[in-house]
């Protein structure tokens, strides 16, 4: 909910109704997750708190097949909760637009980096508007994600919760 409620918030303050001429179909949010397991737990948090709203999610994730994902990426989905690996798949056969998106998360970016993630991370970024938000969530900031943060985010602000180092 840390991210997934602001998120909500914004793309259902900030878009046209279903139905409106002026609505699009394309993707607002891109949440990256380091395994497929927290992008399903993600994707049922979005589905549970979007089931009476007008905003669409597709799960994007190794170990099932392409052919849904791809579908529901083409017609456009608001909110894209993926893992890396399979994302870039996408992008690789032009399945996926991120021209327009206006919100990014990185949740758990420590593990996404220490499961050999980053390149594709930074891949991606690249693939990005450089006009739009970004949310990054690590329990530890290991240099190169500290690095990335200060070089890559405009005004980053750092928010830590509990003491370092401290037992959990």
């Amino acid at each position: 909910l840390a991210f997934a409620a602001p998120i909500l918030q914004h793309l259902l303050r900030d878009q046209p109704h279903y139905g409106d001429p002026a609505r699009e179909s394309y993707t607002r949010a891109l949440i990256l997750a380091p395994t497929r397991e927290l992008a399903v737990q993600i994707e049922d948090t979005l589905v549970g708190l979007t089931y009476h709203a007008p905003c669409t999610t597709a799960p994007v994730f190794g170990g099932v097949e392409m052919g849904p994902q791809e579908r529901a990426l083409k017609a456009g989905v608001d909110i894209i909760v993926a893992t890396p690996g399979r994302l870039m798949d996408h992008m690789r056969h032009d399945a996926v637009d991120l021209l327009r998106v206006q919100v990014l998360v990185l949740d758990e970016a420590d593990r996404m980096m220490d499961m050999g993630f980053w390149p594709d991370v930074q891949r991606i970024l690249s693939a990005l508007p450089p006009e739009r938000q970004t949310l990054l969530f690590s329990a530890t900031l290991p240099g190169e994600i500290l690095r990335m943060a200060t070089e890559r985010l405009r005004s980053p602000r750092f928010v830590q919760v509990g003491q370092r180092g401290a037992a959990r």
